[in-house]
């Protein structure tokens, strides 16, 4: 049955850290994984803890992690070969970049965002993940129907962002996912442990009539290369 495939030991599979050939192109899920599930995308996915358990537990879906650090790709790869995965790859880049031009459009049946960086500091808000930008890569990447799943311990930061998604009339607020212990993220674990709140909020994107399509990227001036100074 499909929904208990599984890698045999002597399969031979595709590297799980995707090689990016042309930056402009979706990737093909297709020839990403070896069986035709539904697509999960975390973002920022770290070691992977979530991802490898959530990956284990659901053989019949697909998971792509975001992840731009080169390390924490490794490691997530490594963890997913030690328990030999078939429905995990990595992608190694920007997460507004690759959910703007590289995910199909309306593939993804749930993205996940666990514990993005809250960039405390005022002057560093710009850098926050949830910007209009990315709220319109988001919606053009899932299906209709399709959930966001949040959590986080900055709470200031929740508060943005469930306004931010609140006020977006292509999402409508629905109840977040309940996640097991080994679910929790090594970050969740931690903040938890130390008695930490954390908010949680989850999104269900809306049909929307006559969307238009994505306009080429353009980004803010503090996102900018800067000039070196003569």
């Amino acid at each position: 049955m499909a929904g208990r495939y599984r890698c045999r030991r002597n399969d031979t599979i595709p590297e799980r850290v995707v090689t990016i050939s042309d930056p402009c192109v979706p990737l093909d899920s297709a020839r990403l994984f070896p069986q035709h599930f539904p697509l999960e995308v975390e973002i920022g996915a770290g070691t992977g803890r979530f991802l490898i358990s959530r990956a284990q537990s659901h053989p019949a879906v697909n998971y792509l992690a975001i992840e731009r650090m080169v390390g924490r790709a490794r490691t997530l790869d490594r963890r997913a070969s030690a328990v030999n995965l078939c429905n995990v790859r990595v992608v190694c880049l920007e997460a507004l970049y690759t959910m703007y031009y590289l995910l199909p459009r309306h593939s993804v049946r749930c993205v996940y965002v666990f514990f993005p960086d809250p960039w405390p500091k005022r002057r560093h808000h710009s850098h926050r993940l949830f910007s209009p930008l990315f709220r319109d890569a988001l919606w053009h990447a899932l299906a209709t129907g399709g959930r966001l799943e949040v959590a986080t311990d900055h709470l200031a930061y929740f508060k943005e962002i469930r306004a931010c998604m609140t006020l977006d009339p292509r999402f409508r607020e629905i109840a977040p996912m309940e996640r097991a212990p080994e679910e929790q993220t090594d970050f969740e674990l931690l903040f938890r442990g130390q008695g930490l709140s954390i908010g949680q909020c989850a999104f269900q994107a809306l049909p929307v009539e006559n969307e238009p399509p994505l306009a080429p990227m353009t980004l803010p001036p503090e996102m900018l290369p800067k000039k070196s100074e003569e």
